[in-house]
């Protein structure tokens, strides 16, 4: 059925050539790195959310859904919500130390940024 889906060639111009066959672009996710190879950086924020401070984790390597995995383990262990969205990972607070801590007994490469 995806190959006769039209909404996928909607900018699709007509081809006199009988040989033609057209490729949607489909990117592929990157091979999650193993945990001693990710260098993560622990962020605390404030900007644009009203005053309140929000822990953002940044440069994972990886598929979404190891990402998404990741941030529900440090929300579980901090009890806090959060998201994982483009690329990084969202908690609720300052959480910054405890974030550090659990990502360095996990067996991740990860430091303090920012202010």
């Amino acid at each position: 059925m995806a190959d006769n889906d039209w909404k996928s060639r909607l900018g699709m111009v007509y081809s006199t050539n009988p040989d033609f066959e057209y490729r949607t672009d489909e990117s592929e996710e990157p091979e999650t790195l193993p945990a001693a190879r990710q260098q993560l950086r622990v962020w605390l924020d404030r900007k644009q959310r009203a005053g309140k401070a929000v822990t953002i984790v940044r440069g994972f390597v990886g598929r979404d859904d190891d990402l998404a995995e990741l941030a529900r383990l440090l929300k579980t262990r901090c009890g806090v919500g959060g998201a994982a969205k483009e690329g990084e990972i969202l908690i609720q607070g300052d959480h910054r130390d405890r974030v550090v801590e659990i990502l360095t007994k996990a067996g991740y490469g990860c430091k303090k940024a920012g202010s």
